[in-house]
């Protein structure tokens, strides 16, 4: 389906509803790129709504890696399973439920993203420490303040390295009945960090 290696799968590619969000294609793309992924990597995609980030991360780790994206959204962990199927996708599972319950479950990963938590952003993150191997990535989309502000906070405390900050701020173009015009989009701050 999809015969690129470069992430940044166009939006219109992905099986999409109103009610499930998805991470746009730049967006993912940085993100994509601040994790740092190799083939034969574990990947958490915690919050991972339309399951664009788990398909992305999924291609770049290759078969000998595997991702599990989870969502405590019926409908996200549903659109996740078609978009994997729709890219053909085999070294991805799913889990329904609450990430803070969910985490305690898995392995450690070598990379960690953390998005769409419902508030509960800080939290995970604590949690997500524990399940880093050491050197892993964290990578965390953010959208209000507040969520910034905390979520830098959490990291210098836990005592990561490598800490990057980046507002991504981008505009699409649309065509109208007389020429062009750029249409912004809301910025995303991507907070991305190393376990130490």
């Amino acid at each position: 389906m999809w015969n690129f290696k470069t992430p940044g799968i166009p939006d219109s590619e992905f099986e999409r509803t109103e009610e499930v969000p998805i991470t746009k294609e730049e967006v993912r793309a940085i993100q994509i790129s601040k994790a740092r992924l190799c083939p034969g990597f574990t990947v958490y995609d915690i919050g991972c709504g339309s399951g664009s980030i788990t398909v992305e991360a999924a291609i770049q780790i290759e078969s000998s890696g595997k991702i599990v994206g989870i969502d405590f959204d019926p409908n996200a962990i549903e659109l996740t399973k078609k978009n994997l199927e729709k890219f053909g996708i085999k070294n991805a599972t799913t889990i329904l439920g609450n990430a803070k319950e969910k985490i305690q479950e898995l392995d450690k990963a070598d990379a960690i993203f953390i998005g769409g938590t419902g508030g509960d952003t800080k939290d995970i993150l604590e949690l997500a420490k524990d399940k880093l191997k050491p050197g892993g990535r964290i990578v965390i989309g953010v959208i209000l303040i507040e969520t910034l502000f905390s979520v830098i906070q959490v990291i210098e405390k836990l005592g990561f390295s490598s800490i990057d900050i980046t507002q991504i701020t981008i505009s699409k173009s649309r065509k109208t009945s007389t020429g062009t015009m750029m249409l912004a989009r809301n910025p995303v701050t991507v907070i991305s960090a190393t376990k130490n």
